[in-house]
């Protein structure tokens, strides 16, 4: 059947994740696809479910050399974080406190690892992104901040921590909700001085870091690059664009 399928239909099925053209048993799914469709219903579950581990999910190597430490939001447990958004935009008191005494106050640029709904994504993207991010910052004579893992975490967390740290640039590496695609899916939001007025419309997005999408390289540079725009230009959010190079067309023909 493969052989018989036009070269565009190739082509489109080897560039998306997506399941298409897959074939049916009469009405249904081939037991193939119902099989794999299962197993990624059960793999986005438990990105969502799991709790962080730093040292399974992170790494020796990785906590060790950035010297990572963990921190909390004011959901005490998964349950009353995926009932109650608004707490895991809030650190709680001892978490303000750890930071206040471990973390460099108002650096250039600083770097969040949340846990967000995959724990999958983190330990999938982190160890690979996170030293690209911070030696690049370093090498660009950047003042980094220590950074830091927040448990239980929303995107909103910046506001929080931007109050208590007063960052000139603030990147949250945080897990997606996963999809049938993929659960180990990275976003990194960013934002100019976040204060407790900021909503999403001050912040840039840089989403889908995974295997099949932006690869942690590519997107450490993108990061570094969107920082070094926001530090010139002293904003962040819809105003400011990044600029990406030309999409690559169908047939990897250059236009």
């Amino acid at each position: 059947m493969v052989a018989a399928w036009p070269e565009i239909v190739r082509k489109i099925r080897a560039r998306t994740p997506a399941r298409i053209l897959l074939g049916r048993a009469g009405a249904g799914y081939r037991t193939g696809t119902e099989l794999d469709l299962r197993e990624a219903h059960a793999a986005a579950r438990d990105a969502v479910k799991s709790e962080l581990d730093l040292q399974r999910d992170l790494g020796a190597t990785l906590i060790n050399r950035w010297k990572l430490f963990e921190v909390c939001t004011q959901a005490p447990s998964k349950e009353e974080y995926m009932l109650r958004p608004d707490l895991g935009r809030v650190l709680s008191e001892a978490s303000r406190a750890q930071i206040g005494e471990r973390c460099l106050p108002r650096p250039m640029l600083q770097i969040i690892i949340g846990d967000g709904l995959s724990v999958s994504a983190l330990a999938a993207q982190i160890p690979a992104l996170v030293p690209l991010l911070c030696d690049g910052a370093i090498s660009r004579g950047w003042l980094l901040g220590q950074t830091f893992v927040v448990r239980h975490c929303r995107v909103g967390i910046l506001n929080d921590i931007g109050e208590l740290l007063e960052p000139e640039v603030a990147v949250l590496l945080i897990g997606e909700r996963p999809g049938l695609a993929t659960a180990e899916s990275l976003s990194a939001y960013m934002a100019y001085r976040p204060n407790r007025s900021h909503t999403d419309a001050n912040r840039n997005l840089i989403s889908n870091i995974h295997g099949r999408g932006v690869k942690p390289p590519e997107a450490a540079a993108r990061i570094l690059n969107l920082a070094a725009e926001m530090l010139r230009s002293q904003l962040s959010g819809y105003t400011l664009r990044e600029e990406l190079p030309p999409a690559r067309p169908i047939d990897g023909t250059a236009r």
